[in-house]
């Protein structure tokens, strides 16, 4: 959308903040002055409505009337803005519209859907499919079969209790049998297993824990959204950031909602972008969460020749295993069979029967006779072909449903003539139809195309490529992970032009490592022959090792993570080998695998071999460094907002969460490097934010001489240069920076890294990187037209 739509204030720069029990509100006012000193001019807080007790991220919501208790309440919210407020800061919140915890005893909602059924009021507030399993929804908590748990079930008054769960009765049956009991009630606990074939409620991705809710229906919207909007209204809340609007049954239709609703504030949406897929240019938001732009800066620092030497290295190392993980397509394609069998064959089969009542209202005798189980191996073979997330609308389903992905679903069927299931199946999404099946078909399509390209991409694919872990990162493209300077150029001509205050990010709370872990990952791009070499001299006399794939991925893990207590990586690699699903998982654990895991990972990454590791990670040291400078000054620089996660204005190491969510110190306890770039480009922002903002200008500076490709440059509205080095291990092999001079526009350029050094004309790159590998130029006012060099 044009940034005219958006009517309020918006951030020039965003800090993100973990709340939680042991970081409440008190808490994080108390960091204000600090963060203010910084230069930033929001806090963008995670959810802080009402959670499940103890949560640690508070996107399973329980009420959204009441800001959370543990967290300090809404006097606690209000202090906090207000102390904001005069330190120079305003607020963002996080909101969670597409689902809330699935615990009745804390969400009110939820209980009283299970004690009255369809006919409670709540009752539309949840997408449950009560035709299914006896009109009971299904509750999968239980540790075995009923039949096996059954006498840890217990009566408690008009409370059916099961350990710490516990359940409202439908009036009249307290006095039943509890085999009758049971089947007198609106809902029916079972063993959490059935959750993969017969759950009858939208989950969020495939987490049993979380119920989808309808915010399409108006009058949950406004029962979901009234405390948020009168906290934006009452001037406590500035802008909102939106959890996973993809899951939605209606985004366009959600976002235009509230966007009125909130009188056009600062909206960004948790949008995950294929490469080259754009955002909807009718979404009245201000733009993305930033993964788009994550992928373009990971990218700059990616040598792709490196890249392929590296997939070489693991197709070798791991030989007998290439078929897992060895190439990208490939294995984004088994993952997706394997996440619609089993994580999702409950919403596999929910989807397959819409298509069916779709096609029992055509007109058409041919659709009418269409077999479910033809209509379900054609619904798969689409899927697992969709390469973006999801449609929106029947008008771009062309786009992401295409007739090369429907040719090779008809394939897939034995008998040729059955493949015209999947001609029914596009035609349905394509054409549309009227009537509620053909549209309830069309949504449950996108729902589960969502939930299935999250789980399929993010959760299983991710952990099972693993040539260059930094490329397997939420918005990336591992099977194309490098970004040329041009590319990264019209990329953020096109974001100044379309979404110029969309977010911006390089490290969030659900990135599995954080940017500085990729920066030094991304080092081994351009040295892949010293690091095979490393690779077999730790694993020549090395740990027994469990799997090839599983080693590789640990020896980059330690090395991108540098020294650390051991417990952290062992902690994200169990978490690696459960999210692949090769050998064990998070609902089938193989104990001897893991425990085979965890004594490789110990002797091995965190024994004496990773010494070695560590030692060629200190001799790149100066490599590590340029890469984590560049990423972060690129970062704050280049059109968008830039949010900053916590703890990240300094040096940050973290992988996949809980790790990367640990406490962090205000102020830090040891600021150094990064911290002083990220401050100087941040107060540079707050002090010219026309510079940065949305009628700000971007420009390439393309350097000349021998290792102009080296240097990444661009100026912002004529009156700012941002200049970072990009593969400096190649530059140094090729002799460094020699002649190389970078042309500025007209005038005398100070570096606001370093004041007392100004330059004109064309400077000498190895001049301008003398001290630090980047520079931050910023037009020196009355400075003059001076092209006489430096």
């Amino acid at each position: 959308m044009t940034a005219e739509r958006i009517t309020a204030a918006f951030p020039t720069a965003t800090y993100r903040l973990q709340l939680q029990p042991g970081f409440p509100f008190p808490a994080a006012e108390a960091a204000v002055p600090y963060l203010a000193s910084l230069g930033v001019s929001h806090l963008h807080l995670s959810p802080v409505l009402e959670a499940v007790p103890g949560s640690t991220h508070g996107y399973d919501v329980v009420d959204h009337a009441r800001v959370r208790a543990e967290l300090g309440g809404e006097e606690g919210l209000r202090a906090l803005a207000r102390t904001a407020r005069e330190h120079g800061l305003g607020l963002v919140v996080d909101i969670v519209p597409n689902h809330m915890a699935m615990s009745p005893r804390h969400n009110h909602a939820l209980w009283e859907v299970l004690r009255e059924g369809p006919s409670s009021p709540y009752a539309r507030w949840f997408d449950v499919d009560w035709e299914a399993q006896g009109g009971q929804l299904l509750v999968p908590v239980l540790g075995g079969p009923v039949g096996e748990v059954l006498g840890q079930l217990a009566v408690d008054g008009d409370v059916l209790r099961y350990h710490e769960h516990a359940f409202p009765l439908r009036e009249g049956t307290a006095d039943l049998p509890l085999p009758e009991l049971l089947d007198a009630q609106w809902y029916r606990p079972v063993w959490w297993r059935l959750a993969r074939t017969e759950l009858n409620y939208r989950r969020f991705f495939s987490i049993s824990e979380l119920i989808g809710v309808r915010v399409e229906d108006p009058e949950v919207f406004e029962a979901t959204h009234a405390k948020i909007l009168q906290l934006l209204h009452e001037g406590v809340v500035d802008g909102l950031r939106v959890d996973h609007p993809d899951g939605l049954a209606d985004p366009d239709g959600y976002l235009a909602r509230l966007h009125e609703a909130t009188g056009g504030r600062w909206t960004v949406v948790e949008k995950i972008l294929a490469d080259g897929e754009r955002l909807p240019a009718g979404w009245p938001v201000a733009g993305t969460t930033g993964y788009d732009a994550l992928r373009q800066v990971d990218g700059l620092f990616t040598d792709p020749v490196g890249a392929g030497e590296l997939l070489d290295g693991y197709r070798r190392f791991a030989a007998p295993q290439t078929d897992r993980g060895g190439d990208w397509a490939a294995t984004v394609r088994r993952a997706a069979y394997k996440v619609l069998t089993h994580e999702l064959a409950a919403e596999t089969d929910r989807l397959t029967r819409a298509a069916t009542r779709a096609c029992a209202t055509s007109p058409d005798p041919a659709l009418r006779d269409r077999a479910p189980w033809a209509l379900r191996i054609a619904l798969e073979e689409l899927l697992v072909r969709m390469r973006v997330y999801r449609p929106y609308t029947s008008g771009d389903a062309a786009a992401v449903v295409t007739e090369r992905a429907a040719e090779e679903a008809r394939s897939a069927f034995v008998v040729p003539e059955e493949g015209g299931a999947v001609d029914v199946v596009r035609g349905l999404l394509l054409a549309g139809g009227d009537g509620p099946g053909p549209a309830e078909f069309r949504t449950r399509f996108a729902q589960t195309s969502s939930a299935l390209r999250a789980k399929s991409v993010e959760d299983t694919a991710f952990y099972r490529y693993v040539p260059l872990l930094s490329a397997t990162e939420v918005g990336g493209a591992p099977g194309s992970p490098g970004v040329s300077p041009d590319g990264f150029h019209a990329y953020c001509a096109r974001v100044q032009r379309d979404w110029p205050l969309t977010g911006t990010v390089v490290t969030t709370h659900d990135t599995k490592r954080s940017a500085d872990v990729r920066a030094a990952l991304a080092v081994l791009t351009e040295c892949s022959e010293r690091w095979a070499d490393v690779l077999t001299e730790v694993t020549r006399d090395g740990a027994a090792v469990p799997d090839a794939q599983l080693a590789w991925a640990a020896w980059q893990t330690v090395f991108g993570l540098g020294p650390a207590a051991p417990e952290r990586v062992q902690g994200a690699l169990l978490k690696h080998v459960r999210e692949a699903g090769l050998y064990t998982s998070w609902t089938e654990q193989e104990p001897p695998y893991e425990e085979a895991v965890a004594s490789f990972v110990a002797a091995g990454p965190c024994g004496a071999p990773g010494e070695r590791v560590a030692a060629f990670r200190a001799s790149l040291a100066a490599h590590v460094r340029a890469n984590v400078l560049g990423t972060a000054l690129v970062h704050l620089t280049m059109p968008g907002v830039p949010d900053v996660y916590q703890g990240t204005e300094g040096e940050f190491r973290a992988l996949v969460d809980p790790d990367n969510r640990r406490p962090v110190s205000f102020p830090p306890e040891h600021p150094g490097e990064k911290d002083a770039v990220t401050a100087a480009a941040l107060r540079l922002r707050a002090r010219r934010p026309g510079v940065f903002g949305a009628t700000a200008t971007y420009a390439p500076l393309t350097a000349e001489g021998p290792a102009a490709a080296h240097c990444l440059a661009f100026a912002r509205s004529g009156d700012v240069v941002t200049a970072v080095t990009r593969l400096s291990l190649r530059l140094a092999a090729a002799g460094g920076w020699r002649d190389t001079v970078l042309p500025l526009p007209p005038g005398r350029w100070a570096d606001v890294l370093a004041p007392e050094r100004e330059f004109t004309g064309h400077a000498r790159v190895a001049e301008l990187f003398e001290g630090l590998p980047v520079a931050l130029l910023e037009r020196v006012v009355g400075g003059g037209d001076e092209n006489d060099g430096h």
